[in-house]
């Protein structure tokens, strides 16, 4: 075998080095850390299958292999390397000399060598997944998902800079090479249906009385929309509350083709010029609750459509504006109508929001109608599809209609202009941006429980110190609410390292999840028993995870009332198993293995087993010879998800009553871990010399609440969470350092960005 060996300054430039010299198929014999940088032994996989074939039966094995390592469990003495001109030139490998009192293994023995390829061949496949990745993240994604994505939306109509500024929060889970494939696609749809705003049910609209007019271009079927809507009424609220009105006296026989609607329907229609204001009609349309309002065509290029638009305005009456959009049109035509007819809208003291989809079953491909809708943030409240009345009109379906835009595609085999991927902070379209910004916000208060409370404490910035304590006052006097938390999350009562306050307390809703808004430790009543009953009474607390044993007291209240808990303790902690006094960490052999779980821990992904055994121990500030109490002692062993390698152990202890139900709580204790170093690395960011005045205790609960809500997004494995991740990391322009810490930076990033968009007075549209 051919051992080459690579040094370089960094793990990335000798792995370069290898596939440079070897190829993607090189074997990895050992890595380590020199003084130069980093070390790596590797040989080309074939010469390993030769040399296993060499020491098969019936062949001769090689007297000597000058290549092959000692035992992997016998350590290497490191030795100083000679002086080398230039240390990343591959070089052959040097033998090592066995450890001092170990006898070297002969190289020559068929069998110790074949036991050595087996486990070489393992290693080559763990090294080869991690040389993909790597070779994934240095090279363009020519081909790959992001720019496959991007055709996709492109095929189905959708604009550019809408395509990509979708494929731009591509999760990293799902990012890389390959097909794109059914959870890519099943991603795609939610994030296009995250965009696209509809009606929350048919009474949302038809249960809200006043005047409605349906505006929009000539031919896109308002007349026949407008009746549609009619019948729909009738058919919900009967004939009288309803009358049709028409402003169009150009067309011939539009009159009379509403007329006959308004006939078939019994219910009376009125006719307006078109430069006559609705105003004139509203004594003669006293006790009408809905007025319907079939407006003359314009084009969104006729100057006359503000006009159109203010004569619209219905005095004391506020009049609805729902714009008519042919789905058969182009989007640029689209585009136009939507800006032109909104600006109308805003010259004439009026707002357009909402609107309606015609001509559904011409279109070729509804991606451009339904494009252009995400993109300016319009509310899509029913659809369109044929000339029946009221048959042919639906209430607005938007995971039906964004499933309907993806199948209907058109293959093309040009190339899509522009990079497959634009950060967010460059993309082009401010307004998209700022929809964005709007919805991420939504999510998370409809994902996070107390994430409202959290942005009004975050509110609170630069406003008076005295303001800012009143308001806090109030808000966290009502926090959390009864019945919202099930459990506690309980901080360490010490100081953080380095700071001058202590971890707050974090309550956990009935699925388990932290809520958004932590509470401060100086606020909680003193006294360990004092605490868990006012929480128990309060809120109705009934779970309490603790840093530390109970104290007598709170044991036997935490008893008295069955309540469940875990405690969090050392592996020193001494405790009584068969008539012995001894330390956990002595006992953690014959305790009972449980299966691993998947988690997180330290930014990355781990595998913790858990095992466990039932002991005694005495209670907390009781005398040694006081009874004991059976309690589950737990064992946590910690180890990276890829390398294997030992990270940390835990060890706590439940009630022994429990058995080995509170296994999933130990892992909920367990992540709350990052909290505190999150907490802190947040406390620093809110700057009061940067950000304003700000309360110390203000302060604290917006680093609490910024560590908790990043600590949740890091740790969740759905599909939402998933999302959430991609859109957050994507307004930093990616990752660059732990996923956790990351999060933090855009939370904190994404609420400046409100702000700012707050004080420069051009609002927040969000939809609650």
């Amino acid at each position: 075998m051919s051992v080459m060996r690579f040094v370089a300054a960094n793990s990335r430039d000798a792995m370069r080095q290898v596939r440079e010299a070897l190829g993607d198929d090189a074997l990895i014999l050992a890595n380590r850390r020199i003084d130069e940088g980093v070390e790596i032994l590797a040989m080309v996989e074939s010469a390993v299958d030769a040399a296993a074939a060499e020491s098969r039966p019936g062949r001769q094995a090689p007297v000597a292999t000058p290549a092959a390592p000692p035992a992997p469990t016998r350590p290497q003495p490191e030795r100083p390397e000679p002086a080398r001109p230039e240390p990343a030139r591959p070089q052959p490998a040097r033998p090592q000399p066995a450890p001092y009192g170990t006898e070297p293994t002969p190289a020559a023995a068929p069998g110790g060598f074949e036991s050595m390829s087996a486990q070489l061949l393992e290693e080559m496949r763990d090294m080869r997944s991690l040389l993909a990745r790597e070779q994934a993240k240095r090279e363009p994604d020519a081909g790959g998902r992001r720019e496959q994505l991007q055709r996709v939306l492109l095929e189905a109509g959708f604009r550019l800079d809408l395509a990509q500024e979708v494929v731009a929060a591509l999760p990293e889970e799902l990012a890389g090479p390959g097909s794109v494939d059914e959870p890519t696609m099943a991603w795609l749809h939610r994030q296009l249906l995250m965009r696209l705003q509809g009606p929350d049910d048919e009474a949302a609209f038809m249960d809200r009385t006043g005047i409605v007019a349906l505006i929009g271009p000539t031919g896109v079927g308002k007349t026949t929309t407008t009746a549609k809507l009619a019948a729909r009424y009738v058919r919900r609220h009967g004939t009288r509350p309803v009358a049709l009105v028409t402003t169009d006296s150009f067309r011939i026989g539009a009159h009379e083709q509403l007329r006959i609607y308004a006939r078939l329907l019994d219910v009376p229609m009125y006719a307006l010029n078109a430069d006559q204001p609705v105003s004139d009609l509203l004594t003669r349309m006293q006790g009408k609750s809905w007025v319907i309002i079939d407006t003359v065509g314009m084009s969104q290029r006729d100057q006359r459509v503000i006009e159109q638009v203010a004569h619209l305005r219905g005095g004391a009456s506020p009049v609805r504006l729902v714009l008519a959009l042919n789905a058969a049109s182009q989007a640029e035509t689209l585009e136009e109508v939507v800006v032109r007819y909104r600006q109308a809208a805003q010259a004439a003291g009026a707002e357009l929001t909402d609107c309606v989809i015609t001509k559904q079953d011409e279109a070729g491909r509804l991606g451009p109608v339904l494009g252009i809708i995400m993109r300016h943030g319009l509310r899509l409240l029913f659809v369109s599809h044929g000339q029946r009345v009221p048959e042919d009109m639906s209430v607005a379906d938007p995971d039906a209609l964004i499933r309907q835009a993806l199948e209907s595609r058109v293959p093309t085999t040009d190339t899509p202009p522009g990079p497959a991927s634009e950060p967010v902070g460059r993309s082009r379209s401010l307004l998209g941006q700022g929809r964005r910004l709007a919805t991420l916000l939504q999510s998370l208060r409809q994902r996070l429980d107390g994430f409202r409370e959290f942005e009004a404490v975050w509110d609170l910035l630069g406003l008076p110190p005295s303001v800012q304590q009143t308001r806090l006052e109030t808000l966290l006097a009502a926090y959390p609410a009864h019945g919202q938390a099930l459990g506690m999350l309980w901080g360490d009562r010490r100081r953080v390292k380095g700071e001058r306050w202590s971890m707050p307390d974090l309550a956990l809703n009935p699925d388990g999840h932290w809520l958004a808004l932590p509470l401060l430790q100086h606020r909680q009543v003193a006294g360990q028993q004092a605490r868990l009953e006012d929480v128990f009474y309060r809120l109705g607390v009934s779970v309490h995870l603790l840093v530390g044993l109970p104290d007598a007291e709170a044991s036997r209240w935490l008893e008295q009332r069955q309540l469940t808990w875990s405690s969090l303790v050392r592996g020193s902690q001494r405790v009584d198993h068969a008539g012995e006094r001894q330390t956990l960490s002595a006992l953690a052999e014959l305790a009972e293995p449980l299966d691993e779980v998947g988690c997180r821990f330290r930014g990355g992904a781990a595998r913790l087993a858990l095992s466990t055994l039932p002991v005694a121990l005495t209670p907390k500030g009781n005398r040694r010879d006081a009874e004991l109490m059976p309690v589950q002692a737990w064992f946590g062993s910690l180890r990276d998800a890829e390398s294997g390698r030992s990270l940390a152990s835990r060890y706590w202890v439940t009630p022994g009553r429990l058995g080995q139900e509170p296994a999933p709580l130990l892992l909920s204790q367990l992540q709350g871990d990052a909290l505190a170093p999150l907490t802190r690395r947040a406390w620093q960011q809110l700057d009061p010399r940067e950000l304003g005045e700000l309360r110390p205790d203000a302060r604290l609960l917006m680093a609490g609440g910024l560590a908790a809500v990043a600590a949740h997004l890091d740790l969740a494995d759905d599909d939402a969470a998933m999302d959430l991740r991609a859109e957050l990391l994507g307004l930093s322009g990616g990752r660059r350092r732990r996923r956790d810490v990351a999060l933090l930076e855009a939370l904190v990033q994404l609420f400046l960005v409100r702000d700012a968009i707050r004080h420069l007075g051009l609002g927040e549209r969000e939809t609650e």
